[in-house]
């Protein structure tokens, strides 16, 4: 199951929580929706199953810490038996799930230059901008452009467009910057990793009119990558 999937329901689930006007209904739903009983869940928590049932009767409300034990325990126990429940739950991000490698929002906004610095970037565009970066989402290049639509292009922008936007296994470039020109949100900088040569002339043309940077990751991998970009990211 991609991390991206995991994330994304993770995040649904504490957002529901705490969103609700009665949090501990809330609770006792996510639970049954998974189908585990209150012992099965508190002991995955390192809780008394007493404990959770006083939060489930609204005898105690759900602090952040409880809550993200909460929907890391549903998600552990999903995980052991082949996350039956979180693939029908994924509903319509499967077919994102492929492309999107990771997707986070940052702890602290950054600037432009301090992301490029975090990708072991190089500018090959030339639009300087002075503009904050509040997150970021790197893609697997090919599946991205193969398998996503141009609406698409509102999920793998987060919470916000003002993020960078990181493509994996780019050859010249060319391609993201195709399909970044005709969608409907603009991200505040792309980083393309894996240019065998030299970066495609139209695409630093396409950057340059959208007013977009365009950075060149040296990174030595993707995973540098990810965990770079994610030591300066909110975990939720």
């Amino acid at each position: 199951m991609s991390r991206y999937v995991v994330d994304v329901v993770a995040r649904r689930i504490a957002g529901d929580v705490v969103m609700s006007s009665n949090p501990s209904a809330a609770l006792r739903k996510w639970r049954e929706i998974f189908g585990f009983s209150q012992s099965e869940v508190a002991k995955a928590m390192g809780v008394a199953p007493s404990v959770l049932s006083d939060y489930e009767k609204g005898k105690r409300t759900p602090g952040l810490k409880f809550l993200r034990k909460f929907v890391e325990a549903l998600l552990k126990l999903d995980e052991a038996r082949g996350f039956t429940t979180l693939r029908k739950l994924a509903g319509n991000l499967v077919a994102l799930s492929g492309a999107v490698i990771d997707i986070r929002e940052f702890s602290e906004p950054l600037s432009i230059d301090e992301v490029t610095e975090l990708v072991k970037g190089v500018p090959v565009s030339g639009v300087i901008e002075d503009r904050k970066v509040y997150g970021y989402t790197i893609l697997d290049s090919l599946r991205a452009i193969t398998s996503m639509r141009g609406n698409d292009f509102w999920q793998i922008m987060g919470l916000t467009s003002e993020r960078v936007l990181v493509f994996t296994g780019v050859t010249m470039g060319r391609s993201p910057m195709v399909a970044i020109r005709v969608a409907p949100v603009k991200p505040a900088l792309v980083v393309l990793h894996g240019p065998r040569k030299t970066v495609d002339p139209l695409a630093i043309v396409l950057a340059e009119r959208d007013m977009i940077p365009l950075v060149v990751s040296m990174a030595d991998s993707v995973e540098e990558i990810v965990e770079a970009l994610r030591s300066r990211a909110y975990i939720c």
